[in-house]
């Protein structure tokens, strides 16, 4: 292996960029709906896990989501508040508790879709838009460097 280290920008660096541009863009696009990108990610994975046939707890909302839990707890209460979902006690498991998107919640989350996926398409058009084989391919590699496992 060699001791030489590559010219420009790490890797690593790269995707926290990339990840904070798209985050603030994603913010931004959002706010007019009165919601941030950690409340739209609760809100979509809750959609698409409903699209599913599944009704998730916090916990099964947090792994799929990438949120920690505790994190997703407090997005819960707080889009409770708001209107946009429902916290109900899982009679099987009293320390269980299942998210499901309110109708309100679910017209809301339905226009933040097309917003954001509106955005994206323009973030990705250098690789060829969201349907483009670019993208893609960067998808697919995203999701190999998700799968690796860091030993902490």
């Amino acid at each position: 292996m060699s001791d030489e280290k590559p010219e420009g920008p790490t890797p690593g660096f790269l995707v926290w960029r990339l990840s904070m541009k798209w985050r603030v863009a994603v913010d931004r696009a959002l706010a007019p709906l009165g919601l941030t990108h950690a409340q739209y990610s609760l809100l979509a994975s809750l959609r698409g896990m409903a699209k599913a046939g599944v009704r998730p707890s916090q916990r099964e909302l947090a792994d799929h989501s990438g949120l920690e839990a505790l994190y997703v707890s407090k997005l819960a209460r707080a889009l409770e508040s708001d209107g946009l979902i429902r916290r109900l006690r899982d009679p099987d498991d009293s320390r269980a508790v299942r998210l499901s998107l309110t109708e309100h919640g679910a017209e809301v989350t339905a226009e933040a879709v097309v917003v954001v996926h509106g955005l994206l398409d323009r973030l990705v058009a250098p690789l060829g838009g969201l349907d483009g084989d670019h993208t893609r391919e960067f998808c697919t590699d995203l999701r190999r460097l998700l799968d690796v496992r860091p030993d902490l």
